[in-house]
């Protein structure tokens, strides 16, 4: 589905990555692991085309050049992202947030998606008309995911999902990222430094470090890496 092909991308005079290749297959569950700094966001935005000004190689998303696409035709490729942070805009309601995912869409698609959005997070539903900067970080987080599903990705980027939530938030966004891909098959990109819970979701994985891909493979191949398992999970096995 996605190939990133020696993909190299610069801030300034500041290398974030250097060549870095790997493959997406479709609904693969892949996981970009690293610390911080080691380049996995700057991958992803590459990719959602949030990208810095220096970028060398190439994205290629089902045969085409996400390169040379503009960033906001990409969700009608269907790539959609749940950026690290939320990205909100506080002022604007609920169900305008969620809207904002099938932005020039049809009335009808976009009433479908909605209603879907809200069998998935009911309780959105009560507060359609509330400033979604008054929500919680968890409550948030929930718009965030349901607007980056309201374009139906075939792929979904997801940034470090479970930042700065509470212990019992974190553990329902895992949950709903397994019973997503279980049920529906999506294919998913996964930012994210707690390794102890993305681990067992993935079906395959990178590490990053130091902008480069130290280690590409299925979960058990990483999972059998002592480096791998001494760098997130502090043993020689996971």
């Amino acid at each position: 589905m996605l190939v990133v092909d020696s993909l190299s991308a610069q801030y300034g005079l500041f290398t974030a990555l250097r060549e870095v290749s790997f493959e997406v297959q479709e609904g693969d569950l892949f996981g970009v692991l690293g610390s911080n700094g080691a380049g996995k966001t700057t991958i992803l935005r590459a990719i959602a085309g949030l990208r810095p000004p220096a970028v060398t190689g190439s994205v290629t998303f089902r045969g085409q050049d996400l390169l040379r696409v503009p960033p906001h035709r990409r969700p009608g490729l269907g790539i959609g992202i749940v950026p690290e942070g939320r990205r909100m805009f506080s002022s604007l309601s609920v169900k305008e947030s969620l809207l904002l995912g099938a932005y020039g869409r049809g009335k009808a698609w976009q009433a479908r998606n909605l209603e879907r959005m809200l069998d998935t997070f009911p309780e959105l539903a009560e507060r359609l008309d509330q400033p979604t900067g008054s929500l919680s970080g968890g409550q948030q987080q929930m718009v965030a995911f349901g607007r980056a599903l309201m374009c139906e990705p075939s792929l979904l980027l997801l940034d470090e999902p479970s930042l700065g939530l509470a212990p019992v938030v974190v553990q329902r966004i895992f949950d709903l990222l397994k019973d997503l891909h279980a049920s529906t098959g999506l294919t998913m990109i996964l930012v994210e430094q707690n390794a102890v819970e993305a681990f067992p979701l993935l079906t395959r994985g990178a590490v990053i470090e130091r902008g480069r891909v130290a280690m590409t493979g299925t979960r058990a191949e990483l999972e059998a890496s002592p480096a791998v398992a001494q760098a997130y999970f502090g043993s020689d096995g996971v």
